[in-house]
């Protein structure tokens, strides 16, 4: 007998899986995030917190936007992993209403105090963290341990970016290792879904060539990378670590040529999936070029590249493809969907190229098109999210 998927549940759809809520707050909030940082970085308003104005910024897309996307891909998948039943009802209202005191207490931790501000976000990664391997230890899917590591050093370093900004005055190291642990996410997981969402696909609809299975040079990017993004981490301005990056970005690049996402062209949902990780590699490079060249390259190029660029396209294409799946609709990119992807891939490209030239209406163009990609994902797919699936 087939395990159910899901338990009695009468309760409000919004709140029957963990992708539901989390696919809509994030979203929403990575919209208003940046509708509020656009006025901020031109000096015209200020946040009610103890962070500066740009570590403001970087908190909230690392530790704020991006750990809600990622808890509602966890507790989608995981159920998958383990065959067990997901988390709903009022434990993950729980784990919502964590996420939004969250965002509260660090836009009004200079009135809350910073201490109190920081154990209110510091919780929810780890209550995220603590459930996630729960279910995955109950149900004994040992391989998936390994995403609790990027996981667990995405929580230390939102820990560590309260202590250093209360220290320091602003954040260094914390935003490097928040920005690590986040690729590292994706190249973890990415190199699970994309080969495998791209096999699927070509094998029913484009047969030929598919992508390289996952093996020892798999093995091998990731392990590069990770010490890259370490060396990166603690020593930004060393050769060493330039040389690393380097290193990382050709071996990302080449993993990326392996998964076959050239004959996708005809599916926007699977290709999307690939220029979004591209992102990683080209990322990986500008940093490399920042540390060997930084009057020629500036460190936001690549910083952008990997946050505008990777985090915000993968994130945008995982959550459209996870919604129409989950919602009972046909896996097919409309007009909207298509919308999407070129607006937030935009994005990331802009932001990149405002590193270069000295314009700020780049920055604000850039900005525009983040707005317009994730509220465009609310306004098309909000209503699915929120009501029960179609049959």
């Amino acid at each position: 007998m087939g395990i159910p998927r899901l338990r009695a549940y009468t309760g409000p759809a919004f709140l029957s899986y963990g992708f539901r809520p989390f696919f809509f707050l994030g979203p929403l909030y990575a919209a208003l995030s940046i509708l509020l940082w656009l006025p901020m970085y031109a000096g015209e308003i200020d946040a009610h917190s103890v962070f500066v104005p740009v570590d403001w910024h970087i908190h909230e897309m690392l530790f704020g936007y991006l750990p809600a996307i990622v808890t509602g891909f966890l507790l989608t998948a995981i159920p998958n992993w383990t065959g067990r039943l997901p988390v709903q009802g009022l434990p993950l209202l729980a784990l919502v209403v964590l996420w939004l005191a969250g965002r509260i207490a660090v836009f009004f931790s200079a009135d809350i105090g910073s201490q109190t501000a920081a154990v209110i976000d510091g919780s929810f990664l780890l209550a995220v963290a603590a459930a996630a391997a729960r279910e995955i230890v109950a149900g004994r899917n040992w391989r998936n341990l390994k995403v609790l590591l990027p996981l667990a050093a995405l929580a230390c370093a939102n820990g560590a970016f309260h202590i250093e900004a209360h220290l320091e005055g602003t954040s260094d190291i914390s935003r490097r290792l928040g920005m690590a642990a986040a690729i590292m996410l994706i190249t973890l997981i990415g190199g699970r879904i994309i080969p495998s969402f791209t096999r699927n696909w070509l094998v029913r609809e484009n047969p030929g060539r598919l992508p390289a299975p996952f093996d020892r040079f798999d093995i091998a990017s990731l392990v590069i990378s990770a010490m890259a993004l370490g060396a990166w981490t603690f020593a930004p301005d060393r050769g060493a670590s330039a040389t690393l990056m380097a290193v990382a970005a050709v071996c990302q690049a080449w993993r990326l040529s392996r998964w076959a996402g050239e004959r996708t062209l005809r599916d926007p949902l699977v290709l999307v999936l690939h220029l979004a990780y591209a992102f990683v590699p080209v990322g990986l490079a500008l940093v490399s070029a920042s540390i060997f060249f930084p009057d020629a390259v500036p460190a936001a190029a690549g910083l952008h590249a990997l946050g505008t660029g990777a985090i915000g396209s993968m994130t945008l294409a995982v959550m459209t493809r996870a919604t129409l799946g989950h919602t009972g609709q046909k896996l097919k990119a409309d007009k909207g969907a298509l919308f999407i992807f070129a607006t937030i891939l935009l994005a990331g490209t802009l932001r990149i190229l405002a590193a270069f030239v000295p314009y700020d209406v780049v920055i604000d163009m850039a900005g525009t098109a983040w707005v317009a990609a994730f509220a465009s994902f609310i306004l098309i797919y909000g209503t699915a999210l929120m009501t029960p699936k179609a049959r």
